[in-house]
């Protein structure tokens, strides 16, 4: 099974998933860290996320690319 984050929390792309992030050329990398609002309800595994300091929205990006900050992280 699948860890995704909870909803309100702070994230950042795993590790695993930084090149291929890079390569997308996703617009959120530059605007982290991100809150993770939750899943969109018609689009399974998809979620919403806000920029923590810019407060843009991100939607539909896949919950899997995603790990919640360490506690020494925030």
């Amino acid at each position: 099974m699948i860890e995704y984050p909870r909803p309100l929390s702070l994230v950042k792309i795993k590790p695993s998933w930084k090149a291929a992030a890079e390569s997308y050329q996703f617009p959120f990398l530059n605007d982290m860290p991100l809150v993770y609002f939750g899943e969109i309800p018609n689009m399974r595994e998809h979620g919403i996320f806000v920029g923590y300091s810019s407060g843009r929205i991100y939607s539909g990006f896949h919950i899997d690319y995603f790990i919640e900050l360490f506690e020494d992280e925030i």
